[in-house]
């Protein structure tokens, strides 16, 4: 097996269980804003924003969309789903875009603070550490509540450097992001293997770079589309590669 030194990371929903701890974190919003005097069904409500948030996030690892932008209409598209709150938004869009952007400061407060993380997180990591890889998390995830999720899941330790795509200017896939990546974690492109959950940006990023990869697939709706080095469903199964 090739021997590697330097592993790039990424957090959500590869360490950090981002999709579960939204979940929770939706609901609780949900409740802060009273949303039920706008939904017969709170369902529609956390259906409309898993789909928008799926769609933003994808548009924003491609820059076609910046981060403000996203913050807003992720909460925007699915509040107006009630035909109250669209036509709130309607008379009075600055009002409405501040009601969007304080749901958004709730909602990532509540996330950032739970702890939850992808199931065998915390053993894949002292393995990694009691092995001598350096770690490296590279992640697209805003920079603040990055580091609060990493103190709430105890994870933060285990890294020898965080990447984050604010500071780096790009985001996942683009080859700038990891270039940046190699700069800042002084590693090698010859001795470095990205794992990640997701195909486009982490796997396809990473890969088109020219590191070797690990894709962490649990999410049979987003298969892996071209070869990769290894593919993996459960983060247990890494250990037997590394």
């Amino acid at each position: 097996m090739k021997h590697y030194t330097d592993i790039f990371l990424d957090f959500d929903d590869t360490l950090y269980d981002t999709h579960g701890n939204a979940v929770i974190a939706l609901a609780e919003t949900y409740e802060d804003f009273q949303l039920g005097r706008y939904f017969d069904d709170p369902q529609v409500f956390y259906d409309d924003y898993w789909k928008t948030n799926i769609d933003l996030w994808g548009r924003y690892a491609k820059g076609e969309i910046t981060r403000d932008y996203l913050i807003v209409e992720r909460f925007r598209h699915p509040l107006c789903v009630s035909e109250g709150l669209r036509m709130k938004s309607e008379t009075s869009a600055s009002a409405f875009k501040d009601y969007c952007l304080k749901m958004s400061d709730v909602f990532l407060d509540y996330c950032a603070s739970k702890p939850g993380v992808i199931e065998g997180a915390h053993e894949l990591m002292d393995y990694l550490r009691n092995k001598g890889y350096k770690l490296h998390m590279t992640s697209n995830g805003f920079h603040e509540v990055q580091y609060k999720k990493l103190a709430a899941c105890g994870l933060k330790d285990y890294f020898n450097t965080v990447i984050l795509s604010e500071d780096a200017g790009v985001n996942k896939p683009s080859p700038q992001f990891f270039e940046y990546a190699m700069k800042q974690s002084g590693a090698k492109k010859e001795t470095t293997i990205m794992i990640g959950d997701n195909f486009q940006t982490d796997i396809l990023g990473a890969k088109h770079f020219g590191l070797d990869t690990i894709f962490f697939n649990h999410w049979p709706d987003y298969p892996a589309t071209e070869p990769v080095t290894y593919e993996v469903t459960t983060l247990k199964d890494i250990i037997n590669i590394l």
